[in-house]
Order: C-alpha cells, then sequence, then structure tokens
C-alpha cells in the first residue's frame, strides 16, 4: 500500500495505475475510519481495480464553534484498515498542502447548500464542496464512494460534478448501522452510555415517520412534528426534524412516492445527523 502526503506523489501513483489500465476508485473521508467507511471500500475494491482512500479533516467545513480541534485522527489506526482491505493509495495530507497561504478559492453551490444542514452550518457545504472538487481533481477516479448518512452532502457532491462536468460517477452506498440502529459515525465516540442510549432516538424519529407514512398518514406536517418530540422527549436538541423531496430537499406537505426523512440533533455536545429514504408504492 502506497501512503502519500504530497499532491505529486498521490497523482503519480494514480497515473502509473491508470497505465496498467486499472479503473481508479477513490473513497474520501476525514479518517476515524470505522465499519460505514469499510463498507464504502470494500465496494469501491470490488469494483474499481485500484482503490484511494483519501484521510483529510477539512478545516473549512468546520464553523467557529465547531469540534475540528478535537475531532478524532488516528491516523495509524487507520492506514491498519486500509491495509487490511487492500487499498492500493492513502492519500493523507496534511492541511497546508491542500490551503497553502494565500488560498482563496471555494466552490458554493447555490439553493441545495443553503437548507437544512447548510442552514444549520453556515459555510459547511462551501468546505465540502471545495475539498471534494481538490480530491477528485487530483485522483481523477472513474467513480466515487459516499455513504447515504451524510444525504445531503451526496446530493451536493453529485450536483458539482454534474454542473461542473466531472467525469466521476458518484455510489451512494447504504448506511451501516448498529445492531440496535444507530447510524455509524466517527463522532459516536464522543458520547457516554447515556447520550449513546439517548442517540437511538434519531433512528426511533425515523421509523416512527415511515411507520405513520406507510399506515397512511396524510399530515406530513404533523408527522414531522411527531418525529420533534419524540427526540425532544428524550433530552436530544433538534436541529431539524423533516420529510423532503429525496431530489430538491424541498419539504413535503403531503406524501409522495418517495420521500426522505431527516433529523439533526445534539446529544450532549455531540452533533448527530441520520437519514431514512421512504418509498410509497400506492400512496391511499
Amino acid at each position: 500500500m502506497i501512503v502519500a502526503q504530497q499532491v505529486a506523489d498521490a497523482r503519480q501513483a494514480v497515473s502509473d495505475a491508470r497505465r496498467s489500465d486499472r479503473r481508479i476508485g477513490c473513497v474520501p473521508t476525514m479518517g476515524a475510519l470505522h465499519p460505514g467507511h469499510e463498507s464504502l471500500i470494500r465496494a469501491c475494491r470490488d469494483e474499481c481495480g485500484f482503490t484511494v482512500v483519501t484521510i483529510f479533516v477539512n478545516p473549512t467545513q468546520f464553523g467557529p464553534q465547531e469540534d475540528f480541534n478535537r475531532y478524532p485522527r488516528p491516523l495509524e489506526d487507520d492506514l491498519a484498515i486500509c491495509r487490511r482491505l487492500e487499498v492500493d493509495l492513502v492519500f493523507a495530507p496534511v492541511v497546508d498542502t491542500l490551503y497553502p497561504a494565500g488560498f482563496g478559492t471555494f466552490v458554493d453551490v447555490e439553493q441545495l447548500s443553503h437548507t437544512l444542514e447548510g442552514a444549520a452550518r453556515p459555510g459547511h457545504f462551501r468546505g465540502v464542496a471545495t475539498i471534494v472538487l481538490k480530491l477528485l481533481n487530483i485522483v481523477q477516479p472513474a467513480r466515487a464512494y459516499f455513504g447515504q448518512k451524510d444525504y445531503q452532502q451526496q446530493l451536493v457532491v453529485r450536483k458539482i460534478c454534474r454542473e461542473l462536468d466531472l467525469p466521476v460517477e458518484i455510489h451512494t452506498c447504504p448506511t451501516i448501522r448498529e445492531p440496535d440502529g444507530l447510524a455509524l459515525s466517527s463522532r459516536n465516540r464522543y458520547l457516554d452510555a447515556g447520550e449513546r442510549r439517548t442517540a437511538l432516538s434519531l433512528y426511533r424519529s425515523l421509523q416512527l415517520a415511515e411507520e405513520r407514512l406507510r399506515s397512511g398518514e396524510r399530515d406530513v406536517r404533523m408527522i414531522a412534528g411527531q418525529m420533534r418530540q419524540l427526540l425532544e422527549e428524550t433530552g436530544a436538541r433538534v436541529d431539524y426534524a423533516t420529510i423532503v423531496d429525496p431530489q430538491s430537499l424541498d419539504e413535503l406537505t403531503a406524501p409522495a412516492q418517495n420521500m426522505v426523512a431527516l433529523v439533526a440533533a445534539y446529544v450532549g455536545r455531540t452533533r448527530l445527523i441520520d437519514n431514512l429514504p421512504i418509498t410509497i408504492d400506492q400512496l391511499r
């Protein structure tokens, strides 16, 4: 496995693989790898001949009061996981490599970046869009893999590739959960035992939405209110709990065939997100 910190070294490794007619796949991460990341890496490895994992805690997607400084950075553990999964290249640059002195070019995806996560975390998707564009430009993969848990993020990335004409297929892989339903996240390690029990309310609120919609309830805003109530009753501090169109993220007032329920809430000091796509084959 090649471990590169410099852009030129990463590009050289990818160029060598491409000359050998190996399809390049990329899994962008912020490290602190868990089985959710592993599922992305396996999907990439199964479909591509050369698997690249990027590990970079991106400062521009964190707000001033967020957890950039304490975000976990277990690089040696992450590299061990990548070796076990037979990753070909890990690109793990330092901040100054990707944001040198005087850096001033950013990508802003209008509308889609300014709702839900974008409204709760101003500037977040500006940072996400910029770093994803940089990483895809450096690696130039045929395919890139993202998790469904970050639902809005994968929509933003798809829009970047479509509108900026990047020849990259975006594959969204299913959310990986603990047996009790908690979505895997690098931030779960912040939770103590009591907070972890509270965190289960995020998935329960999504299940509630699915149950109500499948039972024929048509007042979508009432269901969203019930989701919020469930979260608040457990002690979570809610940023949003809503049911939206899966492409535009516009809030729905009546059921549609395809929907996504989305939640974001603080459990203690830790902000968690989750979502659940919901399909109703026959609306009542």
